[in-house]
């Protein structure tokens, strides 16, 4: 920096002289004549005719050629009739008799006096300056810091027991606030998803229990009473509560897998209208009801069959336990989704319990316990499948009076 203000002072100086020189030579120069200054001390003049002076200030008369420097250039110069340093610069005057060249020099001791006072301000403001940008810094890092160090120390407290805490979050917007934030959302996913793992543990543990219980409960008869105990009897009910069991641990790990994986693996085009009149086909054989498919139309989604099927499975399921005497099944098209309608004719679920139905292990109907083979896990199968391929559930009342359940997929 000083460097830089010197030769800018320099260059200023020489500009000043270039434009001395050439006023000098427009006004006509004459060889021997004196030429006047303002200040001795500070500019001196000579005219050369090649290099000999032929004319010059009064403070450098008979001094030889002090420099000449070419049109567009300056050169530095001392004099020794006057202290400090000169600038000179020239310009050429054209006489009857010649070129004369005229050569100003300015004196520029004020340039050293100004490149040492800012050297001597930047010796002292620089470390002064460095030390309050350095306490500033470290005063501005160090409250930044405790904050992320307090929101580390509260991470640390938190355990698996204690996820209702929250880190502490300050009022400012930026990066640490915005950090702290966002923690604070991440814990509470974690606190919703170990409250839903633990609700589904308590549930299953419960659900389970009944079987093996139901199992137990028959084994210690037929040794208590060997007698008394009929085998045929006996195997059914295992046999009973055995599928019984199967089916609810089958239902608990296609949850489980459905929670580690939200898209379906080895997806492919499935005709969702033969999937629907494949299982009205089944029913038909195996229940009194009348099972109506006029409502199912062509309709194309990207997925897996077998969850698909899955859907389809409950959905009707849940109709036949409830329908009086018909259920209807309906695929169709409209504005890019696909919707999977399947009616009853039944009671129907009233509106402020058709959220809750879709969660799982609920049972809405009193008069339908764990005797009848359900395990409140149907409908909550059917929305995970249905999340997994980009759906949605809704359920409300069907145009026959009984429960609409109806499931939207994108469109292939």
């Amino acid at each position: 920096m000083v460097s830089f203000v010197g030769r800018s002072l320099t260059a200023q100086g020489a500009d000043q002289a270039t434009v001395r020189a050439e006023q000098i030579a427009d006004d006509g120069v004459r060889d021997g004549g004196p030429i006047v200054v303002a200040d001795p001390e500070e500019q001196f003049v000579q005219v050369l005719r090649g290099s000999t002076v032929v004319a010059s200030s009064a403070n450098v008369a008979g001094l030889p050629a002090l420099a000449i420097p070419g049109p567009d250039d300056a050169v530095g110069v001392r004099i020794p009739t006057v202290a400090g340093p000169f600038i000179a610069a020239s310009a050429v005057a054209v006489g009857v008799d010649g070129p004369r060249t005229v050569v100003v020099g300015l004196n520029i001791d004020d340039v050293d006096d100004a490149r040492h006072l800012i050297a001597l301000a930047l010796l002292v403001a620089v470390p002064v300056l460095l030390v309050v940008v350095g306490l500033v810094t470290w005063r501005m890092v160090g409250r930044t810091l405790r904050l992320v160090e307090a929101m580390r120390e509260e991470v640390e407290r938190i355990s698996s027991t204690e996820l209702d805490r929250r880190v502490p979050t300050p009022l400012r917007d930026d990066e640490v606030g915005r950090l702290a934030r966002t923690m604070n959302r991440m814990l509470d996913r974690l606190e919703r998803g170990q409250e839903r793992q633990r609700r589904f543990i308590s549930d299953a543990s419960h659900e389970l229990r009944s079987p093996v219980a139901a199992i137990r409960q028959h084994a210690e008869v037929a040794v208590e009473h060997p007698d008394t105990t009929n085998l045929e009897e006996l195997a059914g009910v295992v046999l009973a509560e055995d599928t019984r069991l199967q089916g609810l641990v089958d239902d608990l790990l296609l949850l489980a897998r459905l929670g580690e994986n939200l898209r379906p693996t080895r997806s492919e085009e499935v005709d969702l209208d033969d999937v629907v009149l494949a299982e009205a086909g089944r029913l038909r054989g195996t229940t009194p009801l009348a099972v109506d498919t006029r409502g199912v139309s062509t309709a194309r989604i990207v997925g897996r069959r077998a969850d698909l099927e899955r859907i389809v499975r409950n959905l009707t399921e849940n109709a036949l336990h409830h329908a009086r005497a018909r259920i209807w099944l309906g695929v169709g098209t409209s504005d890019g989704t696909v919707a999977l309608t399947v009616d009853d004719d039944g009671p129907g679920i009233p509106s402020a319990d058709r959220e809750r139905a879709l969660e799982r292990f609920v049972r809405l109907d009193g008069a339908r316990g764990r005797a009848t083979g359900g395990t409140g896990l149907g409908l909550s199968i059917v929305r995970e499948v249905a999340l997994a391929h980009r759906g949605v559930v809704v359920l409300g009342r069907s145009p026959q009076g009984g429960l609409r359940a109806e499931v939207r997929f994108p469109a292939s």
